[in-house]
Order: structure tokens, then sequence, then C-alpha cells
């Protein structure tokens, strides 16, 4: 590769020599040469029904499953069903079922009705495991309208363990449409949608096994 000439005033640094020539020669880019996207977060849901049993069994939470098109920290939307886009300048806050995963379980210390949740993890001795598919979870935009959907489908499997017996599965599929086409409109059907699916996977998972251990031998 041809070597870059370069004339420079009094007080150029070694620094600035090394970026000037990287820019040129095509073996670097600028550090500052694109603006960071804006990140987006969700929240947790906090309301339940009244009559959730109390549970003194514990429960992990797998990270979800998903498609490598919302298996991504990038927004993603849909105006067809055999395509999928991005919205520019913008990311959530992790990739979408990292997202999700954390949401479930903060949202199950929520209702204050279980012993014990937590991540997939060696250190808490589990007697069951929640396994989960994200199969939506997107903006959608249908029949050429401007202001879309947000959809969110996620598959739940309770899993009793250590038998890794599947005791139920719920799907809960919600889509809720945003206020206009603003990208922070979007961003709130997202949280409303998938505050719909927290609440009912936390709501089904609690009732779906009985709420004391002694009243499952298995689990003693």
């Amino acid at each position: 590769m041809k070597a870059a000439s370069y004339r420079f005033k009094r007080g150029v640094t070694a620094a600035a020599l090394a970026c000037a020539t990287a820019i040129t020669t095509g073996c670097g880019t600028f550090p500052f040469d694109k603006p960071a996207p804006d990140l987006f977060v969700l929240t947790p849901k906090n309301t339940f029904r009244a009559d959730l049993p109390t549970v003194d069994w514990q429960l992990t939470v797998e990270l979800p499953l998903a498609d490598a098109g919302i298996n991504t920290s990038r927004i993603a939307a849909r105006k067809s069903a055999i395509s999928i886009d991005y919205y520019q300048g913008a990311n959530w806050i992790d990739t979408a079922p990292r997202m999700v995963q954390t949401l479930l379980v903060e949202s199950f210390e929520n209702t204050n009705q279980i012993i014990g949740v937590g991540r997939q993890s060696a250190a808490l001795r589990a007697n069951y495991t929640l396994l989960l598919e994200l199969r939506e979870f997107q903006a959608e935009y249908k029949n050429g309208e401007a202001t879309p959907y947000a959809h969110v489908r996620l598959n739940a499997k309770l899993v009793r363990l250590p038998q890794r017996v599947i005791v139920a599965t719920k799907t809960s599929d919600f889509s809720s449409k945003a206020k206009s086409g603003g990208l922070n409109e979007v961003v709130h059907a997202f949280d409303d949608a998938l505050g719909k699916v927290l609440k009912n996977i936390v709501e089904w998972a609690l009732t779906a096994a009985p709420p004391k251990l002694r009243n499952n031998p298995r689990l003693r």
C-alpha cells in the first residue's frame, strides 16, 4: 500500500498522525464518526390479580430462544410477512430475549408471592424452571398503515425439576397499537404489549403447580 504523506503544523501529536494515517489508508475509522444509537428500555409488570397464591417453591427463568431476526438489540419492524427491517439509530438496552428474561424475573419478584426466582444458575436450587421461546417481538405495519402495532408472543413451559417433566404449557400473545408512528410511541406500544404478556405468564405459572411443596411429594 502506498504510503501517505502529510504536512503538519507545529504541535501535532503522534496520536493525531496515527489517526490521520488510519483514515487515509482505510486501516481504521475515526472513533466518533457516528452518533451513538438511542437506547430504549421496557418495564416489568407490578400489578397482578389479588387472588394469586403464595408459593413456597423456587423457580428459574431460562433465556428465551428466538429467531435471529429478533435475537438482537435492534428494534425490529415488519411491513410484510416475508421481510424484516429495523429502526435506524435506535436499540433496546439489551438483546430482546435477555431483556424479556430480566423483566420476567423482576415481574415474578414484584408479586411478592414466590419464595425465590432468578435466572438459570447453579447457585439457585430450583424446584421448577420456565423454558421460553420468544416467537414475535416486532412492530407490524398492517394494510399500509403509518402507525404500527407492537406484537409480542411468548411460549412458556413450566418444567418440574429434577425430573424435567413438563407440568403445563402456555402461549401469551398480545398486540398494542402505537398512538402514532413516532419511535417513542412505538416503544410505549411495546411496553404495553409486553406488560400484558408478562402479567399473563406470571399469573399462569404461579397457579399451574401446587403452591406448597408438601402437597407434591416429588418436590420434598
